[in-house]
């Protein structure tokens, strides 16, 4: 009889070991669900995240800023499409706007203007005004300004200048990492654009026979 208790309870603890193992290994299954939700619960930032629509698997439509220093205006482009036009100031003889292609870098709202000697907080008197549309060329980018008289002419230091009012809008409809390219003639895609001709370029002089040739 003894020998008979001692078997039952032998077998009667080697369950029990089995079902605290059972019961570890659900318990790390469980564990391992919550973590892997809570990650998938993590907001995302705008910033570095890709921006989808709401449809799964659909990428957000293709923006381009195409900026024309002839015509000084800035056009927003979506999938080939203009969605928007503004006016704008660029670099002066003395400080041309480069042209070419370049890339958003950062979005800065209520910027601080920092020159030379000159550190100038964010406010009315700003030169850069109320926001900062960065290029990945240092020390240019797209952003507003206190001179909105300026808008239209070539006046800036190489930035392109917008109004205020502008600039907030702009500002909302671009992203890091969407491109800009600045063209500094007119062609055929500022012209599609903005309207006007394609800029021409003089042909060379006919070469004239000389004399005993």
């Amino acid at each position: 009889m003894p020998l008979l208790l001692a078997k039952v309870s032998s077998e009667v603890a080697n369950m029990s070991d089995i079902t605290r193992r059972q019961l570890k290994r659900a318990a790390e299954k469980v564990l391992l669900l919550v973590a892997l939700m809570a990650l998938m619960m993590v907001p995302g930032s705008s910033e570095t995240m890709p921006v989808t629509t709401g449809r799964v698997g659909l990428t957000a439509p293709k923006r381009v800023v195409l900026v024309s220093i002839p015509d000084r205006k800035l056009a927003l482009l979506e999938d080939g499409k203009v969605l928007k036009v503004y006016g704008v100031a660029v670099g002066a003889k003395a400080s041309p706007s480069p042209g070419g292609e370049f890339e958003i870098v950062n979005r800065i709202a209520n910027p601080t203007y920092y020159h030379p000697h000159v550190v100038i907080p964010a406010s009315a008197d700003s030169p850069i005004g109320s926001r900062w549309v960065g290029l990945n060329r240092k020390g240019y980018g797209i952003h507003g300004t206190n001179e909105p008289r300026s808008i239209g002419r070539a006046a800036s230091h190489g930035c392109i200048r917008m109004s205020n009012r502008d600039i907030a809008q702009f500002f909302e409809l671009v992203r890091i990492g969407d491109p800009v390219e600045i063209h500094a003639e007119r062609d055929a895609d500022t012209a599609r654009v903005f309207g006007g001709e394609p800029a021409t370029k003089p042909t060379a002089p006919a070469v004239q026979p000389v004399e005993g040739q």
